[in-house]
């Protein structure tokens, strides 16, 4: 199966063997890695007991127009390679989808991207597929396909020829349970903890604001144990991005846990959307699908990094263009950043540790641009934490029952959203804004003075409108009130004076 991007296209493997000098030959638009594959392969034969033909021995990769790329191409051509020579049936591998990469001693090693290419085979009508078996986690989470997973070409080839040998199935696989944090670890932040969870009920983005050590890392590290759990689509899908990318050690392959990506301030605009010279893998922004991207430091980003995610915020997808071809990614996530309020990080409260001047302050936060933050609907100003939070014996409320408030939310605006493409407040359309989910009179009034008072944009104002019918699902209302829109207003400005 050869991916370009999350779509497969199927790769039928030919081999020719004639009389003639000994020569491997490989056609078919191979990259450097899969025409080293002859190496590989031959001394696999070597330490499996299988004999290599000295012969003439042609592969072909067809379709011959489509580059292939990587090394999983491996065993398929070792098994292509055994049925041309007499070596193996060619019925024991009808229908049959072949990935993974082979050691020099015959073992079958793991390679990227199982699971989009399990789908993409199923779709073609596929039904059995062999896989290295440190891919069985992926595997077992297609339950329509056949998937038979082995550690070395020896015992793969004693399936193939006598039957002996077991599929697997999702049943039979333990899920892993990822460590979760919980929101009684932190000590007070009130109105910060209140931002995270209308955060997650609406699925708006977030800017926390506030010096060292006042809890904002904590706080944005939580979200994801207020999220709901990610349904069998929403984690086929997670999975399938970071089999892609390379990065299924840091997350179990059958977790229902919405993925947080954390990548460095100093991350480059490719690690952050995604690229490549060759192979175009998906960034942070994609890894961070159904999930959150959490961005710390946010102002020491380089410029330009931050901005590059202005389409992915508005559109959930992310397109990147190289000379291979153009590659889409789906990047629907909820943005969480964390800033100091300057650059000594200590203008909180009084200000009185601050030695910055005032120009310093304005400029440091204004490295984060004007159209970007008029994306973000809510601006947080975390405070240092008093000694009365510490002293506190009294924990805050869990990550629990906060969870059971968002999921009511979100109930309720999956079922007002019924049949209309969407069910967050987040993506409510600015059309539908104007028209049937309009907040009451009084609202509309506060929102068009501040509009004509050139105090707020056209999407800010659909921002806080979008705000307030989080407020008012979570306040248990029909409709966002004057109250709902003024508090909307006052978390998606109060971050920044």
């Amino acid at each position: 199966m050869g991916l370009v991007g999350l779509s497969g296209n199927t790769v039928t493997v030919e081999v020719d063997i004639s009389d003639g000098l000994p020569h491997y030959n490989l056609l078919g638009l191979p990259d450097a890695a899969l025409n080293e594959s002859r190496d590989r392969v031959r001394a696999a034969f070597t330490n499996s007991a299988e004999n290599w033909p000295n012969r003439k021995v042609t592969v072909s990769l067809s379709p011959a127009w489509l580059p292939k790329s990587g090394s999983s191409f491996d065993l398929a051509i070792a098994l292509a390679i055994l049925v041309a020579h007499g070596a193996l049936a060619q019925d024991s591998l009808d229908s049959t989808l072949i990935l993974g990469e082979l050691g020099l001693d015959g073992s079958i090693r793991g390679v990227n991207g199982v699971l989009p290419a399990l789908i993409a085979g199923h779709r073609e009508g596929i039904r059995r597929a062999i896989i290295p078996i440190a891919n069985v986690g992926e595997g077992a989470l297609l339950q329509s396909m056949e998937i038979v997973a082995f550690a070395n070409l020896r015992e793969l080839l004693v399936f193939l020829r006598t039957g002996e040998g077991r599929s697997y199935t999702a049943e039979e696989m333990d899920e892993s349970i990822d460590p979760l944090l919980d929101f009684e670890d932190v000590a007070g932040q009130m109105r910060a903890r209140f931002g995270a969870e209308v955060a997650a009920a609406g699925g708006h983005h977030l800017l926390l604001i506030g010096p060292p050590g006042a809890g904002k890392t904590m706080i944005a590290s939580r979200i994801p144990t207020i999220l709901p759990p990610l349904t069998i689509e929403q984690s086929l899908e997670v999975t399938a991005l970071h089999s892609v990318a390379g990065t299924l050690s840091e997350r179990s392959p059958m977790s229902r846990i919405a993925p947080i990506v954390a990548p460095h301030h100093s991350a480059t605009r490719v690690a952050m959307v995604g690229g490549g010279a060759h192979v175009i893998r998906p960034g942070a922004c994609s890894l961070a699908h159904h999930g959150v991207l959490f961005i710390d430091e946010a102002p020491e980003c380089a410029s330009g990094i931050l901005d590059s995610l202005r389409q992915p915020l508005e559109s959930g997808t992310i397109t990147i263009a190289r000379s291979v071809g153009n590659i889409t990614y789906p990047s629907r996530f909820l943005l969480v950043l964390a800033a100091n309020p300057c650059p000594c990080g200590k203008f909180a409260g009084r200000g009185l540790g601050c030695s910055c001047s005032s120009v310093q302050v304005r400029r440091y936060l204004g490295k984060l641009s004007g159209p970007l933050m008029d994306r973000i609907d809510m601006r947080i100003t975390v405070d240092p934490v008093g000694r009365a939070d510490i002293s506190s014996a009294t924990l805050g409320e869990s990550s629990a029952v906060i969870a059971g408030r968002v999921q009511e939310a979100r109930v309720i605006a999956r079922e007002r959203f019924a049949g209309r493409g969407f069910e967050l407040n987040s993506a409510i359309p600015a059309r539908a804004l104007r028209t049937d989910f309009k907040p009451d009179r009084m609202a509309m009034n506060f929102l068009h003075d501040e509009l004509d008072q050139e105090r707020l944009t056209a999407r800010g104002l659909h921002k806080v409108i979008r705000l307030g019918w989080t407020l008012a699902d979570l306040a248990g209302r029909n409709q966002p009130t004057l109250a709902d829109v003024t508090t909307a207003y006052e978390l998606r400005e109060g971050g920044i004076s």
